[in-house]
């Protein structure tokens, strides 16, 4: 085997080691945020200005803002659920989502997360690096393997696996992250106000536009506001 062959061999083998650490290594804690106040003397000149065209360009969306009716901020109290599938990519979605909610109703708090896959899904993701593991090491130390358990000689499949062992490899490995990718996919995005289902697109099957999201938060944070009073009388 030359050395393109043994990189060829070997950057699978390393993508695959990788993706079974990443799979078992615990998540790190969400970083403590530090807000810092800086005095700005009126009298100092700015050392750095910023041109007109960047401090545009960095400006954050601005969407219409609920008017509050006198009680208090709009949201202030209310929880907002995102649960979408990160498999997906849908984390572009949920954020500008969660800009959009945070800015219409000021106080309400915004939590975004992963929209867990079935019990059957996720345990099958786990075995898939098992049975990777075991058509590598088969591919690899076959021979030694089926001499061991007294088949001699050995199998035809292996032969054909053993006749190009890069390709057969290189497949195992593609497979088998295509398949993991698929178990974790759940094509949520489930919206959630306080506990109440708002919007499913497991239910609706497409996802929500930002005026529509923003009118049935809002209608939910409204009957919230009204029960209470009701209460009172």
């Amino acid at each position: 085997m030359d050395r393109a062959q043994l990189v060829l061999v070997a950057l699978p083998i390393l993508l695959f080691c990788r993706d079974i650490f990443n799979l078992f290594t615990p998540r790190p804690p969400k970083p403590t945020q530090y807000h810092y106040h800086q005095i700005v003397d009126p009298d100092e000149p700015d050392p750095d200005p910023q041109p007109e065209q960047q401090q545009i360009l960095q400006e954050p969306l601005k969407f219409p803002v609920q008017k509050s009716d006198g009680i208090g901020e709009t949201g202030i109290g209310s929880t907002i659920n995102i649960d979408f599938c990160t498999s997906c990519s849908y984390r572009g979605n949920a954020i500008t989502m969660k800009n959009m909610l945070a800015t219409s109703y000021p106080g309400i708090t915004v939590i975004l997360a992963n929209h867990p896959a079935s019990f059957s899904k996720r345990l099958l993701s786990k075995l898939v690096p098992v049975v990777q593991v075991g058509i590598i090491g088969t591919i690899l130390g076959g021979e030694q393997i089926f001499q061991r358990l007294g088949m001699v000689p050995p199998p035809s499949w292996y032969e054909s696996l053993k006749a190009n062992r890069f390709g057969s490899i290189a497949s195992s490995w593609l497979l088998g992250n295509f398949l993991q990718s698929y178990l974790h996919s759940t094509g949520a995005f489930e919206v959630f106000c306080n506990g109440e289902l708002v919007f499913s697109k497991l239910k609706e099957e497409r996802f929500p536009s930002e005026i529509e999201l923003r009118d049935l938060v809002g209608k939910k944070l409204a009957n919230l506001r009204k029960t209470p009073k009701a209460e009172i009388k």
